[in-house]
């Protein structure tokens, strides 16, 4: 093991999508033993390289949504920022139902 992987013992960012989880996954055993595992995702990272963990990733795809809050206005009677946010996103909905045909053809439905 080197110096530079012996230094750095954790990740600065998390794993963000399959492909990746695939690679750390790889990369860890074979820190760890010298070789490949004997699994699909070894085999098509041998055969492929790294574009065949990236068009055919094995590990589930990893979702991370992120709430960021913000400071709430004081209140008023007359003029709430988060209804006129509220109005604007339903009126994005509202906007995108009117572009949505009335009848899908029959070749959508197979």
């Amino acid at each position: 093991m080197t110096a530079a992987v012996s230094a750095s013992p954790g990740r600065f960012w998390p794993v963000g999508e399959a492909a990746q989880a695939d690679y750390e996954t790889l990369r860890r055993q074979v820190l760890a033993t010298g070789a490949l595992p004997d699994c699909l995702t070894a085999a098509r990272f041998a055969r492929r390289g790294l574009a065949g963990l990236i068009a055919w990733p094995a590990a589930e795809p990893v979702f991370r949504a992120e709430l960021v809050g913000a400071a709430r206005p004081p209140w008023t009677p007359y003029d709430d920022p988060r209804l006129d946010a509220l109005a604007a996103g339903f009126a994005v909905l509202l906007d995108a139902a009117t572009t949505l045909p009335t009848r899908m053809p029959k070749e959508a439905h197979r």
